[in-house]
């Protein structure tokens, strides 16, 4: 007779050659046999999405970890809505619109048309749900792919959006906007059907966004085709923007409309600066005093484990890799070593900094050796790959339990060129801390790291104003995370303003609250 763990490994082969075989994130009931599903359930390795359907997990993961739901989100969707309607159904315009827009968090809600649907609300894992409704779908040529899901494509969605959506999400309206290269995209369906109100709309806001000349074709052609049409800026709340229409991607210019709104909320929220310090010399110092207490709470936020006994181990250099197997081996003692070599690199370019060179310039060209530094101790262990110190990474990435997906591979090499663009042209210091950190974390350039380099990029701008080297305590990690997950998914900067607001205050009146524990 079969052991149970025997059975449980049978059960399991199964559900790999499922996922391996016929690539299924979602897999329906009728996939696995009942003795098979029910032992998966129980061993925790298949939960239930929905009625019928289910989602390969993780026993090892806490309960409430919803990592593994956001990250499979899309593919979930996509073979549950493929199954359930065939080519009959496509997400609601509005959410069309935020997915042209590079707009990549996990929605609250994903609003379906299908013809043949009931108008139900589905719920799913970890306060998600579809809402279907039923609606008649617009021509098949108006319909394309993101992700899997049928979407409208960017002219019919700009066409059926409401107009509620130019105030409620003008960064997506915006960048979408960019995406039209010419007005010719988009006309033939506002002849086709008339629609003179809504080409006025455009017409406005193409206008508004900089898009002089497609306002103004719009215009002429509803005009010589006989329709009365009156322009309607409908971002008139908002000031007149120009941005790029050159780009590949809609990401540079999302960075750059996030960074144009996201900027004011910290220039009134944050506190005033002393400016570039005269001293420089005693700025360094102050730097070096606090090291152990930033290197303990950074490396202790990303779970490591790191005792301040190693940290004072590698900064005294009895730390060694080569002749010390314990050392080698040891994951933490790695992430110390490298904490240590990376604090030396971004000290360098803090003192380029406080002799007047430009913070933004000096990250561009620098952060790549804050990144090879944090990580070459692990490649030297063997621990990680030679390739993993070639630069910005080459896969997907996700946050744990964030509705925010970073955006893919080919858009991080978009995004941080224009990242460190905003930095270089931005004149206040602490915009360029605080957007440079939450960007960074954002964009998520790297496989691994990139809350540590983020915390280096933001320390780096705060030297720029004369602010201290701040440090985010471990103790507040929870508190960090959810308010750079308002942010994220938000667009609410300013609990994330006001956190690091508040433990920058604490510096400057030289009373911390991260200390060593």
């Amino acid at each position: 007779m079969a052991t149970p763990n025997k059975k449980l490994a049978e059960s399991l082969e199964i559900l790999r050659n499922l996922q391996d075989k016929q690539g299924l994130v979602a897999v329906k009931t009728a996939e696995l046999s009942r003795t098979h599903r029910e032992r998966l359930i129980r061993n925790g390795f298949l939960q239930e999405v929905a009625k019928g359907w289910y989602l390969a997990s993780n026993p090892m993961e806490s309960e409430g970890n919803s990592t593994t739901w956001y990250s499979s989100y899309c593919q979930f969707c996509s073979r549950y809505l493929e199954d359930k309607y065939g080519g009959e159904y496509c997400i609601s315009a509005e959410q069309s619109i935020a997915m042209h827009a590079g707009n990549t968090r996990v929605p609250a809600q994903l609003v379906i048309r299908a013809p043949k649907a009931p108008n139900l609300v589905i719920q799913l894992l970890f306060n998600t749900s579809l809402f279907v409704m039923k609606s008649p779908l617009p021509l098949s040529g108006e319909v394309t792919f993101i992700n899997g899901i049928r979407t409208l494509t960017l002219p019919s969605a700009l066409i059926h959006c409401s107009k509620v959506m130019f105030e409620r999400s003008p960064i997506e309206m915006r960048t979408v906007l960019t995406l039209v290269k010419d007005a010719s995209e988009i006309l033939g369906q506002l002849l086709e059907g008339s629609h003179t109100v809504i080409a006025g709309r455009l017409a406005g806001a193409f206008r508004n966004n900089g898009q002089e000349r497609i306002a103004d074709d719009i215009i002429k052609a509803m005009k010589s085709a006989g329709f009365s049409i009156r322009e309607i800026d409908p971002f008139d709340s908002l000031p007149a923007i120009e941005l790029s229409s050159l780009e590949r991607s809609p990401y540079a210019n999302r960075i750059r409309l996030m960074w144009n709104e996201m900027r004011t909320g910290v220039i009134k929220h944050f506190p005033g600066g002393p400016g570039l310090p005269q001293d420089p010399g005693k700025y360094i110092k102050s730097v070096d005093a606090i090291y152990v207490t930033d290197a303990y709470h950074s490396l202790s936020i990303e779970k490591y484990v790191v005792s301040i006994d190693l940290i004072e181990k590698v900064r005294c250099g009895e730390w060694n890799s080569t002749n010390n197997e314990e050392d080698r081996k040891q994951r933490d003692a790695m992430a110390a070593r490298g904490y240590w070599q990376s604090s030396q690199a971004v000290k360098e370019s803090i003192k380029k900094i406080l002799q007047g060179g430009n913070p933004g310039t000096i990250a561009r060209r620098e952060h790549g050796d804050w990144y090879r530094e944090l990580f070459s101790p692990s490649v030297t262990s063997g621990l990680l790959h030679p390739s993993d110190l070639a630069g910005y990474r080459t896969n997907q990435v996700y946050i744990s339990q964030s509705r925010h997906v970073p955006m893919n591979k080919n858009a991080v090499r978009d995004a941080m060129p224009v990242l460190f663009e905003l930095l270089e042209a931005e004149a206040h210091p602490a915009v360029r801390a605080v957007l440079g950190h939450f960007v960074f974390v954002y964009i998520h350039p790297y496989m691994d790291g990139n809350g540590r380099m983020a915390r280096f990029l933001m320390n780096v701008m705060l030297a720029s104003g004369g602010y201290p080297w701040t440090v985010i305590p471990v103790q507040e990690r929870d508190t960090y995370m959810r308010a750079h997950e308002e942010a994220s998914v938000n667009g609410n900067i300013v609990p994330f303003v006001i956190f690091i607001g508040e433990l920058v205050k604490e510096s400057l009146n030289g009373t911390p609250v991260a200390k060593v524990s």
